[in-house]
C-alpha cells in the first residue's frame, strides 16, 4: 500500500470513528449532548481534528444522516423484495419505515427532523438518500396507475413520516399504530 493510499485510508477510518462517536453519544443522550469537545474526548483525538474531517456537528449529523438513509435503504429494498404481490410489498415497506423511525430514534432525528444540510430531491442529493427515497417509490410504483408515482411516493412518505413523528412524540398512542398503518396502506394499495 502506498503512503498516500494509507493515509486515505486512515482518514476514512477516523472520520467512520467521528460519525460512530456521534451516533452513539446521540442515540444515549441525544442530539443536545453532542458537541465537537465531547466527540474529540470521546475518540481521543483534538478538536482541530474533527475540524479537519467535519466543518461542525450539522456536517457531522449529516454524515451519521447519509450512513442512515443507506441501512432504511437496505431495510426497505429486503422488505420490498420479500413480497411479490405488490400491495404486500407497499405494506412491508411501510411497516419497515416506520419500524426504522421506532427503533432508531436518534438516526431518524438526524435523517428527517434535525435541520441538516443534506439535500433530497435533487440530483445533488446523496446516493444513499436516493436509494431511500427510490424504495418508497419502487414499492409505490406497480400501484400508481395513472397517477404520477412522485407526489404519490412523497405523500405516502409524508403520511408515513407523520404517523413515525407522531407517536414518537406522544401525540398518537402506539396502540392504535397498526391500524394506522393499515388505513394509510389501504389508500394506496386498495385490497385486491
Amino acid at each position: 500500500m502506498s503512503i498516500q493510499a494509507r493515509r486515505e485510508s486512515e482518514r476514512a477510518e477516523r472520520e467512520q470513528l467521528i460519525v460512530t462517536a456521534a451516533r452513539e453519544l446521540a442515540e444515549n443522550e441525544g442530539w443536545g449532548a453532542v458537541t465537537t469537545r465531547r466527540l474529540a474526548a470521546g475518540i481521543e483525538y483534538s478538536q482541530p481534528v474533527l475540524y479537519s474531517h467535519f466543518k461542525g456537528k450539522d456536517a457531522i449529523m449529516a454524515a451519521v444522516a447519509v450512513q442512515g438513509f443507506a441501512q432504511l435503504a437496505q431495510e426497505l429494498r429486503s422488505a420490498r423484495a420479500a413480497m411479490t404481490d405488490p400491495g404486500a410489498a407497499l405494506a412491508a415497506v411501510g411497516a419497515a419505515y416506520t419500524d426504522f423511525g421506532e427503533r432508531r430514534p436518534a438516526l431518524y432525528d438526524a435523517m428527517f427532523t434535525h435541520i441538516v444540510d443534506l439535500p433530497f430531491a435533487t440530483p445533488e442529493a446523496a446516493p444513499a438518500v436516493r436509494d431511500a427515497l427510490g424504495e418508497l417509490r419502487e414499492a409505490i410504483l406497480p400501484l400508481a396507475l395513472d397517477d404520477d408515482p412522485g407526489i404519490l411516493t412523497e405523500t405516502f412518505w409524508g403520511g408515513l413520516h407523520g404517523l413515525v413523528a407522531l407517536m414518537r412524540g406522544g401525540r398518537l398512542p402506539r396502540t392504535g399504530h397498526d391500524r394506522r398503518l393499515s388505513l394509510l396502506i389501504g389508500h394506496f394499495a386498495p385490497p385486491g
